[in-house]
């Protein structure tokens, strides 16, 4: 069984207002090509893990078509939270909601640790500390949200490291914000990467640019791109 990653999905299965197409050609048809990619490599006994920008939908209603579209697709699915998922609510809530409406296959990464194959997956939604990274409103208060990240990942990944010593797997980590890009680097971030021993990170977030690197090497760890466009919307294994 193998294990994928793909972040940024943008879902609007009914909400043709929320389109990506409008971002560029590459977009175009993108919800029909994510489908036909993803039953194309994923099998049934596979895991995808989705980090962040799942769908368009404002609540747990909103973003339920989107659900069930991904929930019909190939394979077990871990998901965590984007910047844009904001029909995202508590893990309590959320599972309820699934399970009210039969959506079997997804799993949330929050706060927590999984197991899945050879590989302990742990990680964070993350943030830029720059506001001139950011397309954010006026008055964020940025560096209450890394903080608040920080302890987020802190505790995903001291679950991790419990498990890992008691299994010998490698604990991989999944940002949706990139904890490095171009010149920025989210400090914070990158040393509790490090102090844990991360040798590999996937991170999404980025649109548009397609001529930059799959993988860059940091202080002895792998940062590989995987937000969906970037991909060409054909989940990455890992």
């Amino acid at each position: 069984m193998s294990v994928f990653v793909i972040a940024d999905l943008h879902l609007a299965t009914v909400n043709a207002d929320k389109s990506m197409e409008i971002f560029g050609k590459r977009w175009k048809n993108y919800i029909s090509r994510i489908r036909d990619n993803w039953q194309l490599v994923v099998g049934n006994e596979d895991t995808v893990i989705i980090p962040g920008d799942i769908s368009w939908g404002l609540t747990t209603s909103d973003a339920l078509e989107d659900l069930l579209f991904l929930d019909a697709l190939n394979g077990k699915k871990i998901i965590m939270k984007g910047n844009h998922d904001f029909w995202w609510s508590t893990v309590s809530k959320l599972s309820a909601f699934f399970k009210d409406n039969n959506i079997n296959t997804i799993q949330i990464l929050n706060n927590n640790a999984i197991e899945i194959e050879n590989y302990i997956i742990a990680g964070s939604r993350g943030w830029f500390t720059d506001k001139s990274m950011q397309n954010a409103e006026e008055n964020v208060d940025y560096e209450k949200i890394i903080n608040r990240e920080g302890i987020r990942l802190k505790m995903s990944l001291d679950e991790a490291k419990h498990l890992s010593l008691s299994t010998g797997k490698e604990i991989i980590a999944f940002m949706h914000f990139p904890p490095i890009w171009s010149e920025f680097q989210c400090q914070p971030i990158l040393e509790l990467l490090k102090s844990y021993d991360i040798k590999r990170c996937y991170y999404g977030h980025i649109h548009g640019n397609y001529l930059c690197q799959e993988c860059i090497e940091y202080d002895g760890i792998k940062f590989y791109m995987i937000s969906a466009d970037f991909l060409n919307f054909l989940p990455k294994i890992v």
